[in-house]
């Protein structure tokens, strides 16, 4: 959640900043800023309420001509409502000090409360305003720039990543992490700082990760990294991006929503590419063989994420413990890391997130990291937090996300712990080479899913007035129905629940009626009969029902109002073909509504405080 970009060297750096900017929007889009300083070393703050794209517009009425210095800012408000007064950066009393950044500052009252004592005064509700004044106080008894944003940083508790630049230092750039993302973009004789590699890759992919409790000096083509905790230099060199750009475009879709839903059978096919093989009986999974002993031991699996990647960690709970035969329980991030539980050296800790910066799942890593206990992860991100905090990983390969919503993501992590399930059976499951051969057919069934869309588009479009909706599943579906609830209600913000479809008589008929709609996985399976009981029960009291169903069934659209069909598939692997519909379902009820689909009020991308 939110975005910071910030730019030195020979170019226009408010051009560099914007750019930046837009490409981190989806990161937050309530309000947002920049802080310019001009080749004398003058300083100009712009900041408005709204997108990224109202700053160019303030720019252009400005008489800058060329800005080698830039740091902006495009914010999901924490604290204090989205505003003007509230956006970043924040200065100092006389504009000389100006600072953005992402997290929580923990004791924020106690230094607001200090700092107004020595004569400080706030104009913002924010926590980060308190930073640049202390930054202010310290400089004001060292005159050393440096000297007074480490003291600064050394006096803030809480997550953070921020990004500093002075009239007293104009030809430097001044980074400190703790808990929240920072990467730099090396190039000759520049350097772009960001929160997100996504905002420097069409610049340069040669890149350092700030890690926490560290600061970094930025000046034109040059870094310095300090270790504050032992004030000690820090020497480490740049690594390179393996990452394409154009796959961040938007192309000839309305809606990066849509595009990232239409890119699920390639999404699949990366998960898997060069980890299965049917022809032979393999999965590979190099992330993996670091620890292959230590996996030899695992009797319990403890699975942490939060929201879609939940979800997906619920099908996971089904996958391994079917193939495998290894206990497994499912947590959200956010509960776990206060909870008391025992925990021996033969549990195996499984982090889930499709950012790698999620602050809760960070949280759940950081506290089990004296115990002794195996730390794997699932991220999308490359040289994410998550992956370098683990012992061992599997990355996603789904390419980034654009659309706060996701959708690729929840695909990709149920194919990777699908391959983590049959990698641990050690080949002796009866599922394992019909699963094999089911993943390698997945593509071309998520392909005739989606030429579907125009006719899932019809049903969408029927149910844009309702306020409510229910989701029901049974087994491997009723993760799914979790996932699709979620789907419907971030995107159309239409009230959505999922359930247990065998728990509808133990509470959820009391809502039904015919204004209280249920979406039903009904697809092939052991549990297809219970469902449609189900289905009866809340036909039985004036509910509608859309359905999905497995081509070729005949008993489902008896009792359903519609009735969308997925190509036959495995138990086990219907969940991504299910996930395709919900997928274009919600996104179509958005679209009827006229709705921003792709940057839905009040949420953000990736949740880096908690």
């Amino acid at each position: 959640m939110c975005g910071i970009v910030g730019y030195i060297g020979r170019r226009n750096g408010a051009d560099i900043v914007l750019s930046g900017l837009s490409a981190l929007e989806y990161r937050g889009y309530d309000s947002a800023g920049i802080a310019l300083l001009d080749e004398t070393g003058e300083a100009t703050l712009l900041k408005q309420l709204g997108r990224v794209a109202g700053l160019q517009k303030l720019i252009d009425e400005t008489t800058l001509q060329k800005t080698p210095l830039a740091i902006g800012h495009t914010r999901w408000a924490t604290h204090g409502k989205p505003s003007v007064v509230n956006a970043h950066p924040h200065s100092n009393a006389d504009q000389t000090i100006f600072v953005v950044h992402n997290g929580i500052i923990e004791n924020y009252v106690e230094l607001r409360e200090w700092l107004g004592k020595e004569g400080y005064h706030f104009a913002s509700e924010t926590d980060t305003e308190t930073i640049p004044h202390l930054i202010d106080y310290y400089y004001k008894k060292t005159s050393n720039f440096e000297e007074a944003f480490v003291s600064a940083i050394k006096e803030i508790r809480g997550a953070y990543a921020i990004l500093a630049c002075s009239t007293m230092a104009p030809d430097k750039l001044f980074a400190a992490r703790l808990s929240s993302p920072m990467v730099i973009g090396v190039n000759k004789d520049e350097c772009i700082v960001a929160s997100d590699p996504s905002a420097i890759l069409q610049h340069t992919k040669e890149v350092v990760y700030v890690q926490d409790n560290e600061m970094a000096v930025i000046e034109k083509g040059s870094y310095r990294l300090v270790d504050l905790a032992h004030d000690k230099q820090v020497q480490r060199e740049t690594e390179h991006l393996d990452f394409d750009i154009n796959q961040a475009n938007l192309g000839d879709f309305p809606h990066f929503m849509l595009k990232e839903i239409f890119e699920a059978p390639q999404t699949i096919r990366l998960a898997s590419l060069g980890r299965s093989n049917a022809s032979t009986g393999t999965v590979k999974l190099g992330g993996l063989e670091s620890v292959a002993d230590q996996l030899r031991y695992i009797d319990r699996i403890v699975i942490v994420a939060c929201g879609t990647s939940y979800y997906a960690g619920l099908v996971g709970e089904y996958l391994l413990e079917e193939i495998t035969g290894i206990p497994v329980e499912v947590q959200l991030a956010s509960e776990f890391k206060y909870r008391n539980e025992p925990f021996s050296r033969s549990t195996a800790l499984l982090a889930i997130s499709q950012s790698g910066e999620t602050a809760d799942t960070i949280a759940a890593l950081q506290k089990v990291q004296d115990y002794g206990v195996l730390r794997l992860g699932i991220v999308n991100a490359v040289g994410s937090t998550i992956a370098r905090m683990t012992d061992a990983g599997v990355y996603c390969h789904a390419g980034p996300e654009q659309a706060v919503a996701s959708t690729k993501a929840f695909i990709a992590q149920v194919v990777v712990l699908l391959l983590i399930s049959l990698k641990l059976s050690k080949n002796g499951d009866n599922l394992y080479q019909p699963l094999l051969e089911e993943i390698e057919a997945l593509p071309g069934k998520a392909q005739q899913i989606l030429d579907q869309a125009p006719a899932i588009e019809r049903i969408a479009k029927k149910y844009k007035k309702y306020r409510d909706f229910l989701f029901i599943g049974r087994g491997y579906s009723f993760p799914c129905a979790l996932e699709g609830a979620l789907k419907l209600k971030e995107v159309s913000y239409i009230h959505a629940e999922g359930y247990a479809a065998g728990e509808m008589k133990h509470g959820p008929l009391a809502m039904i009626d015919k204004d209280f709609p249920t979406f039903a996985l009904a697809t092939s399976g052991p549990l297809l009969e219970k469902t449609c009981s189900n289905i009866q029960e809340i036909k039985a009291r004036g509910g509608v029902v859309v359905a999905v169903a497995t081509e070729g069934d005949k008993l489902v659209a008896k009792h359903a109002d519609d009735v969308i069909y997925i190509p036959k598939s495995l138990e086990q692997t219907e969940p991504i073909l299910e996930a395709i519909v919900m997928q274009l379902f919600s996104y179509y009820v958005a679209t009827a509504k006229d709705l921003d689909v792709d940057r839905p009020r009040n949420l953000a991308k990736s949740v880096t405080v908690e």
